[in-house]
């Protein structure tokens, strides 16, 4: 495990406003209280809430998840699901496919670890050949105990998974027919619906997936195999799947940073309040009639999902963060009361994507009592950055 560097370490206890740029930065009162909010939706819904570790990265954040109820994390890689075990995480499902020799015999050691501790290890599956290679693993490493598989349905997304119907059928039976395998359920995620911006989009969008699902559990059922659990779900869809009757687990994850992509959805009523918690802090460093520049571009945060926007504390409400390079960040005015901010300026953004910008950084500056008068609490390390095995 990294050590911190000691100039962060030289932070703790000062006040924000003396934190280096750029930074990220993460408020963690907002993140505690959108952790209290999901845990809260979840006992009212009754599912259990399996957090989508992709976003954080970290296992300081995933064992505070854990002891909030969180029911086990979920990752994308194996690399992922590694450096999150070796801190002490137990319980992780990689809910992506794995195909390469040398990485399903790393996941298949891993499971074995994990189980030897008390823990568990789940991944997923969308091809027989997958299954086969997933079992050859299993026992060249000799894992007794086996390991969870899920099978993936392609419920809208049009990425992984097969399509819902006889084919998930016929691969719940081949995952089922091998001895070190232990047929879990159904993963089926929407990933494009949790960015459909109007409350009827994501909602109609919603109702097909569970329709698929649904179907697909009765036939997996009828041929005689019992499917113990529906899982997936995401930040913008959450209060369809856990209303559905039929998901048991949500995989949310960006609920517990939240960014721009997510705050420009339209809201809906029954949706937990989540609020921003992370932030990338930048100083203005050369100042203009015309524009500001500030010292965080894309090296500093995430454009996929689009630029991100001047976090609104007076006077930054009416900034826009027009355009970045490696570097730099573009600020315009917008409005005839708005001002440009002055040389040496320091401000807050929210990233456009919380996931890909946490994998941009070591790790992560927490802080309490705010962004205009909060000290850092504490620093906190990304795990799992660059973890794209």
């Amino acid at each position: 495990m990294k050590s911190i560097p000691e100039h962060l370490r030289a932070t703790i206890g000062q006040r924000v406003d003396l934190i280096d740029t750029p930074a990220l930065v993460l408020d963690l009162d907002a993140m505690e209280r959108n952790i209290q909010r999901m845990a809260d939706f979840a006992r009212k819904h009754q599912v259990r809430w399996r957090p989508h570790a992709k976003m954080h990265k970290s296992a300081e954040i995933a064992l505070l998840l854990e002891k909030a109820g969180a029911h086990g994390h979920c990752v994308q890689k194996v690399a992922e699901a590694e450096a999150l075990a070796a801190a002490g995480v137990d319980d992780l499902y990689i809910s992506n496919e794995v195909l390469a020799a040398g990485k399903l015999l790393r996941a298949a050691r891993l499971a074995a670890q994990l189980v030897a501790r008390g823990g568990r290890l789940a991944i997923a599956v969308d091809s027989e050949e997958g299954v086969a290679r997933l079992a050859e693993a299993m026992r060249v490493a000799g894992s007794d105990a086996g390991i969870d598989v899920f099978v993936e349905i392609d419920v809208g997304q049009g990425r992984c998974g097969v399509p819902p119907g006889p084919e998930a059928v016929a691969l719940a039976r081949a995952v089922a027919a091998q001895p070190r395998l232990h047929f879990a359920g159904l993963q089926a995620y929407h990933g494009r619906a949790q960015h459909l911006r109007t409350a009827t989009e994501r909602r109609d969008a919603i109702a097909r997936v569970v329709q698929a699902a649904a179907d697909t559990r009765a036939l997996i059922e009828a041929a005689g195999l019992p499917v113990p659990l529906i899982t997936g779900s995401g930040t913008g869809t959450l209060v369809h799947e856990a209303a559905s009757g039929i998901y048991g687990e949500l995989q949310a994850g960006s609920f517990l940073y939240m960014d721009a992509d997510y705050a420009a959805n339209e809201r809906e009523p029954a949706q937990p309040a989540f609020e921003h918690a992370l932030f990338v802090k930048t100083q203005v460093i050369s100042a203009r009639a015309t524009h500001a520049v500030c010292d965080a571009g894309h090296k500093s945060h995430a454009v996929d999902s689009g630029l991100p926007t001047v976090h609104g504390l007076p006077p930054e409400r009416a900034l826009r963060y027009a355009s970045c390079s490696d570097e730099h960040g573009v600020l315009t005015a917008e409005g005839s009361k708005a001002r440009l901010p002055a040389l040496g300026r320091m401000l807050w953004l929210v990233p456009g994507h919380c996931d890909p910008t946490v994998n941009l950084h070591d790790y992560l500056i927490g802080v309490r009592g705010g962004l205009a008068h909060g000290v850092v609490d504490r620093i906190i390390r990304v795990d799992a950055r660059g973890a794209l095995t």
